[in-house]
């Protein structure tokens, strides 16, 4: 058995990993206990990581060996550690959601999406840390507090899967969940210089999700790779009759499918028509952001067939946004907020107060505005191939702040108009990438967001990995990584003021 250090086996892609555990060329067991050891070193300084089941992994990857020196059938992810979102749950580990009311929540069985991580022999190591309820873009909650960005803790790390992109981007895991709403995959991801995949509408079942005709929240996997995101969302797409949008009329699945995603088809890109966009031409968008999309635009247009500024229509879309997510609010914890109020955190609370103020009429309206945009995305990718943008309209700012009050000089209309570049791509049903391409201007990781057609998933990500190979070698291009000796000596992110503020 090669003898590899705990260091180089946490910082290796999950497909490597898959290779090397299945040819008996490391352990799971040596593997789960590189994480945990990585855990323990930079956990503190960035809290991503908020609930570890030691023993259940060390005893999962014991399993996983004896099965292969059984000689069994192996999955597609076997003995590859996994964190999971503190949203979803995970039978016998606490789940809390980020919510006082569920502290000490036990949940008897898995989300379906785990369950299926589970079947294809991933170890789940923990839970990663939410905003409460999920609400919002920067994690932080009166359970856990807050948790740091890896390039400085001081910093947001963006939500809702903060946890999960910083505990990739620092090596504690090479696979970790996340779920999506209006960026919540693609934001952290951005900030925090990893891989993170909204699937198209109904790809990723999820039979918990309480508008299950409603394409706007969907789980989806985080990597490090393009590659690896690819092989996660094997496993985690689906076909289940209790979620709508994925129920299938044949009598074989067509989602669960793991050949449509691994090995990725081939592209050509040479062949393919990039359009590209600073804002969506509503998205609130800082200067310096549009300075350095305005780089990685001129990086990548030569490896295009062509390269054109447009956009779909997204006209209405803040309105749409916000009426269709209020009504999920309503849904999800009215009767809490009826109840007791007070159980809820502010922020959870200004959003059913917000829903409580929209009208059935403001509801089919926005509706309608949805369905336009959803058309109007359909009608631009019959001409293009691809759509790219920046990922987040800003860079990141003091997690202190519950988010950006302005952007340059301009108010933001509500806590989450800054999230406006991923809910453009909500709205349409759209596949959407978030890939880490260089720095900004702060020196905080730049995301790059790839938008394609409903549907396309596989070749959007095939897209996505051929710009990935190309600037690898490149380091103003290629996915930065944190200093993770000086994140080892660092104070505890939970001695800093505000930790447990209510956001």
């Amino acid at each position: 058995m090669a003898i590899l250090s705990e260091s180089t086996l946490c910082d290796l892609p999950a497909t490597t990993l898959q290779a090397l555990i299945c040819s008996g060329s490391i352990s799971p067991t040596d593997l789960v206990r590189a994480c945990l050891n990585r855990v323990a070193s930079i956990n503190p300084a960035v809290n991503a990581v908020v609930v570890l089941d030691t023993d259940g992994a060390l005893d999962a990857a014991h399993h996983a060996e004896q099965a292969l020196r059984d000689g069994r059938p192996v999955g597609a992810l076997h003995g590859i550690p996994v964190l999971v979102k503190d949203t979803d749950d995970v039978a016998g580990m606490r789940t809390t959601y980020g919510s006082r009311l569920f502290a000490h929540h036990i949940p008897l069985q898995d989300l379906g999406a785990v369950n299926r991580l589970r079947k294809a022999g991933a170890i789940i190591l923990g839970k990663t840390n939410t905003p409460e309820w999920a609400a919002g873009g920067n994690t932080r909650n009166p359970v856990y507090g807050a948790t740091g960005n890896p390039f400085n803790p001081l910093y947001s790390a963006a939500g809702s899967s903060g946890g999960s992109a910083v505990a990739l981007a620092c090596g504690m895991a090479p696979l970790a969940t996340g779920s999506d709403t209006g960026g919540s995959l693609r934001n952290p991801a951005a900030f925090n210089g990893i891989v993170g995949f909204r699937p198209s509408s109904g790809l990723v079942a999820n039979e918990r999700r309480v508008h299950g005709w409603s394409n706007f929240s969907t789980n989806g996997p985080m990597a490090r790779t393009v590659a690896d995101t690819a092989l996660m969302l094997s496993v985690m797409a689906s076909d289940d009759p209790c979620d709508p949008l994925a129920y299938s009329i044949p009598d074989e699945p067509i989602r669960a499918v793991p050949g449509r995603y691994i090995p990725l088809p081939t592209v050509d890109t040479g062949r393919l028509r990039m359009a590209y966009t600073e804002d969506f031409g509503f998205a609130p968008t800082e200067r310096h952001v549009r300075r350095v999309f305005t780089t990685r635009v001129d990086a990548l247009a030569s490896l295009f067939a062509s390269a054109e500024q447009a956009h779909p229509d997204c006209t209405g879309a803040d309105f749409a946004f916000a009426v269709i997510r209020s009504s999920l609010f309503l849904a999800t914890h009215g009767a809490r907020y009826r109840n007791n109020p007070e159980s809820l955190g502010t922020n959870i609370r200004e959003n059913i107060q917000e829903g409580h103020a929209y009208t059935l009429e403001d509801y089919a309206n926005a509706a309608t505005i949805q369905t336009r945009i959803s058309r109007s995305f359909v009608a631009f990718f019959k001409t293009r191939d691809l759509l790219i943008s920046p990922a987040v309209t800003i860079s990141p700012h003091p997690w202190r702040e519950a988010y950006p009050a302005q952007i340059d000089g301009t108010p933001t209309r509500s806590y989450y108009h800054w999230l406006a570049m991923a809910y453009a791509a909500t709205l349409a049903g759209c596949p959407a990438i978030s890939i880490p391409m260089g720095v900004d201007e702060a020196g905080f990781p730049f995301g790059l967001q790839i938008v394609g057609p409903r549907g396309g998933d596989a070749r959007l990500l095939a897209i996505a990995a051929a710009i990935e190979t190309t600037f690898a070698g490149t380091p103003a291009l290629c996915r930065p990584i944190p200093d993770l000796d000086a994140l080892s000596t660092m104070p505890a992110l939970s001695d800093s003021p505000g930790f447990r503020d209510d956001v």
